[in-house]
């Protein structure tokens, strides 16, 4: 069996999609559902049981008989959240959570995939190289990002790399996303401004280098950054830190002009001011640094940003389909 936790959830249940695409039928999704519109994307996806995220952690913690024989664990559950404030629930939900289980998987040589963060790059002033040796100097700038980090630099000082594997995901986009609330992509936002308005607001520069609009991400579509996901199970010798993303900075005209293309209408935008609080940690430019994956010919190639954008505007949003299934 195959466990994906955090299963409900944006990329979690994009991966079980996938997964399922790939042959896999056995699969045990685990989250905490609370009162989240996300139940929604597990509707229609194959899994053959589900979990609650504590009742999960209790079982592999005892030593459950019920548990049935687990070959990998893909562990994609977590506060995602860059503006939680609660350090504390940040620090047990992604910190100590994580660590139960990468000690289980170790002892019982179950093959552990978890999602650390681009976050944890903070201001880039370090690059975004996905070396080991760069994790020390890294600085977060959010109490998200420092609760990735703390992982990573556990797994690191306990030398649990190779054996594991963490995946950094980018700006990723697309199906199952909508139940996000404000850390939905600007792709979906986009989309429902230009439904209401006609119109794409993006955020001014505060940086003279940049002009508005002008400040650049690596944009993921979910389908490449679960591919990516799913091909380090298949490739169980390849342990550390990978990014995912596409390799490529675009910019946020960018992406508002291939949501205006995707729709055959031309591209109409605002800029608007950036709240005082984000000012000081806003990035102005991310990119993956993706040569660990460009050694592999084997790897998923990501599509580019136009193409993404298009797949999901024309085959979801347009037609009122917001998730993925079947």
């Amino acid at each position: 069996m195959i466990v994906v936790t955090g299963g409900a959830g944006f990329i979690g249940s994009a991966l079980i999609w996938f997964l399922k695409q790939q042959g896999h039928e056995d699969i045990l999704a685990v989250d905490h559902l609370d009162r989240s519109e996300k139940f929604r994307n597990l509707c229609g996806l194959p899994i053959s049981d589900y979990l609650e995220r504590d009742l999960f952690q209790e079982r592999i913690e005892r030593e459950d008989s019920r548990l049935p024989k687990i070959e990998a664990v893909f562990h994609l559950g977590a506060c995602s959240s860059t503006a939680e404030e609660d350090g504390s629930y940040l620090m047990y939900n992604n910190f100590e959570y994580s660590k139960t289980l990468a000690q289980w998987c170790l002892a019982k040589e179950v093959r552990f995939i978890y999602a650390s963060s681009a976050a944890t790059y903070g201001d880039g002033a370090q690059g975004y190289s996905d070396s080991l040796e760069v994790v020390p100097k890294l600085r977060p700038l959010n109490r998200y990002a420092l609760s990735k980090q703390l992982f990573d630099q556990w797994a690191l000082a306990v030398k649990a790399f190779p054996r594991i594997a963490g995946v950094k995901y980018f700006n990723v986009y697309g199906p199952n996303e909508y139940h996000k609330g404000n850390m939905r992509s600007v792709v979906l936002r986009a989309f429902e401004q230009i439904q209401s308005d006609g119109c794409v607001r993006l955020f001014r520069s505060y940086r003279p280098e940049y002009a508005d609009g002008e400040q650049v991400r690596d944009f993921v579509y979910v389908k490449d950054a679960v591919a990516m996901t799913a091909w380090l199970l298949e490739h169980r010798e390849q342990g550390g830190l990978f990014n995912v993303g596409a390799g490529r900075a675009r910019s946020w005209n960018d992406l508002a002009r291939a949501v205006f293309s995707a729709l055959g209408q031309p591209p109409r935008v605002e800029y608007v001011d950036m709240p005082e609080a984000l000012r000081a940690a806003y990035q102005y430019h991310t990119c993956a640094d993706m040569s660990r994956w460009a050694a592999h010919p084997s790897a998923p190639k990501p599509v580019s940003l136009e193409e993404g954008v298009r797949d999901y505007v024309t085959t979801y949003l347009a037609r009122g389909t917001r998730y993925l299934a079947g």
